[in-house]
């Protein structure tokens, strides 16, 4: 079954599906100004390292709407600044600084400035389907590896709701069950935003695949029991030596994966590996609002005055993944010679 959309673009207006209110309802954000797509970003209203690539891209073109409406002109002063508002919406996945600048390349390829707003539309548009198609071709890959029978583990959401559309860990799972394999997944429910329970559990059920939630700190007993054949998560920030920042509490799994010597596989688009940082000790990762973990959806869950921090991601050092699932071919080690090869091949 194919999930329902949950972006698209109509009449320079993008349209967001509201990930917060899933699975109990399905309500779209309308974003037509550069502020709606800020804060569609930085409240959660999506999230998914390449998703919000994809919608950084078409908060560029809001913006220039804007600013051609109210002046005509775009100067690359304007392009900095719409540029450096959306880099600073979430600074852990690496999707949405490659989207942006890819939109300001775009941009600088412009010779007629009446134009410009077609073509930065056909950008923002083609990146949304390149992330797509990059998706099932990573999935059809990576479907390799799942063995008939198969229970997989997963953590927080790698779906199709976390990208342009298909998914990069649910993709693999999603085309091996296309491929007709019996598989199990287990689910964790990923504290504090639920993205396991609320969209991980919601995306394999609408699809028919065999889902089991479990809270968090199940997935080392579940390996020590040998419940679990295979691991794939996405990512959010992958560098040049195969460290890879994804959803806090990936790094404990994947230790205890090692432990007890249990695949665990990164899937994940080229756009999400990045060039310019050599190891995952220079990955800035986010620190969010500490009381997204003293509240359940505006209810307290501890005291007012007992102090909390969440950090959004943790970084799984290369040694603990078994090999990374791209649209140009499964990568195994050693990884810093594969990473390199993506971006000249």
């Amino acid at each position: 079954m194919a999930m329902k959309e949950h972006i698209f673009w109509k009449e320079g207006s993008l349209f967001l599906l509201d990930q917060r209110k899933l699975p109990f309802s399905e309500e779209f954000m309308e974003c037509t100004k550069l502020g709606h797509v800020e804060a569609a970003i930085s409240t959660m209203v999506v999230r998914g390292a390449p998703l919000i690539g994809v919608v950084a891209a078409y908060g560029v073109v809001i913006a220039l709407a804007g600013l051609l409406s109210k002046k005509g002109r775009v100067s690359p002063a304007d392009m900095a600044r719409v540029s450096g508002r959306l880099i600073a919406t979430r600074p852990t996945a690496v999707n949405l600084a490659w989207a942006v600048e890819r939109m300001n390349d775009a941009y600088g390829r412009c010779k007629d400035h009446d134009a410009l707003l077609d073509l930065m539309t056909a950008e923002a548009v083609a990146i949304h389907a390149e992330d797509v198609e990059n998706n099932r071709t990573l999935s059809r890959l990576g479907a390799a590896l799942i063995h008939d029978g198969d229970t997989i583990l997963t953590h927080c959401n790698a779906g199709a709701l976390a990208t342009g559309g298909y998914g990069t860990a649910l993709g693999v799972i999603r085309a091996a069950h296309e491929e007709g394999k019996g598989i199990k997944v287990i689910a964790t429910e990923t504290r504090p935003y639920f993205q396991g329970a609320r969209l991980t559990a919601y995306e394999l059920t609408e699809q028919g695949i065999d889902v089991e939630l479990v809270p968090d700190n199940h997935a080392g007993l579940l390996l020590y029991k040998q419940k679990i054949d295979k691991i794939i998560v996405g990512a959010d920030r992958i560098t040049r030596n195969g460290d890879t920042a994804n959803k806090i509490g990936t790094y404990m799994i994947a230790l205890a994966a090692r432990e007890h010597g249990v695949p665990f596989y990164v899937a994940a688009p080229v756009s999400t590996f990045d060039r310019s940082t050599r190891t995952g000790g220079e990955i800035v990762i986010e620190e969010r609002d500490s009381k997204e973990v003293k509240y359940l959806r505006k209810t307290p869950i501890t005291l007012d005055c007992i102090k909390a921090r969440y950090y959004s991601f943790d970084v799984t050092p290369a040694r603990y993944i078994s090999a990374f699932i791209t649209e140009k071919g499964v990568i195994e080690k050693p990884f810093k010679t594969g990473i390199t090869r993506l971006h000249t091949s």
